[in-house]
């Protein structure tokens, strides 16, 4: 089938950088710089499409649900990166916020650009991960028309699982298959067609915005503070001392040994300092707060 891509917003040309090879480097830069700043009030308008994923994510992830995102090329990219993030920032399991991407592991290295024209390929990605109604499908395509993503989103739509998509266009197939459509247009692209520009921008920042959302909204975070990092290395260990010391005022010493006492858990540790109690204690007042902090402090 032959794809007019002049109907595509991702594919116009942007009428600043016509000349774009006869620019110098500062005046390329500087033209990049002026489209990028264009991004965030171009989501502003979405935010409360995005907020409603949000509320998804969390009663999914709640419920025993993951969240699982497709796409292919950049796309897929951008949605393993953030599933991928994840773990160590939230001490969630791999297994709760996973990434797909047309063409599979390799396709993250290797551009495998062909991958993402099957829709039944992203059915059976999906089917392979054992997908079932309590999980949420995210779908990313700048072009809102990628068949590795619609075959995905109709897939899960069947099973009565959550969908979403996110597009950089007006009006995309992939949001009119999906239950709620966040489609981003951001303009034509400094260099014509090459959407790990500003498409790519806007959909790292939603990403962001839902990740970390989520995350927050199920307890992972007490104030501004990551009190479920996970101390994989030297760095990350001081970083959980610098967050129980933020947190409850005590002295490095007594966070480490609190950490420690903690079973190295942040927020058991927190829990311990400003509830006053033992690790088991702590442990069954973040239950019954469902893992917020600031609810277990308080609980009686």
């Amino acid at each position: 089938m032959t794809i007019n891509l002049q109907t595509i917003a991702t594919e116009h040309r942007n009428e600043n950088t016509m000349n774009l090879d006869q620019m110098s480097s500062l005046e390329i830069i500087t033209e990049m710089n002026r489209e990028d700043a264009l991004i965030a009030s171009a989501i502003q308008p979405h935010l409360p499409n995005i907020s409603k994923v949000i509320e998804y994510c969390i009663k999914t992830i709640s419920q025993g649900g993951r969240i699982i995102y497709m796409g292919a090329g950049t796309s897929g990219r951008l949605g393993v990166l953030d599933a991928a993030e994840c773990p160590p920032t939230f001490g969630v399991s791999p297994d709760v916020v996973v990434g797909l991407i047309a063409g599979g592991e390799g396709a993250f290295i290797k551009a495998r650009e062909g991958s993402e024209d099957s829709a039944e390929l992203g059915k059976q990605d999906l089917i392979q991960i054992g997908l079932n109604e309590r999980d949420i499908v995210i779908g990313l395509a700048a072009s809102g028309r990628t068949p590795y993503v619609l075959g995905g989103l109709a897939y899960a739509q069947q099973l009565g699982c959550h969908t979403a998509a996110i597009s950089n266009t007006y009006h995309s197939k992939i949001g009119e298959v999906a239950e709620i459509a966040v489609d981003v247009p951001v303009g034509a692209e400094v260099l014509t067609g090459s959407t790990r520009l500003k498409s790519g921008t806007a959909e790292k920042m939603i990403l962001n915005m839902i990740s970390t959302a989520t995350m927050v909204g199920l307890g992972k975070a007490y104030q501004n503070l990551m009190v479920d990092v996970m101390q994989t290395n030297e760095k990350l260990r001081n970083r959980a001392e610098n967050i129980v010391m933020e947190a409850t005022g005590v002295e490095r010493s007594v966070a480490r040994a609190t950490i420690d006492a903690a079973k190295g858990s942040c927020k058991v540790a927190i829990t311990m300092i400003l509830a006053n109690c033992s690790y088991e204690d702590a442990l069954m007042r973040l239950e019954k707060a469902c893992g917020h902090v600031r609810e277990a402090i308080m609980e009686k």
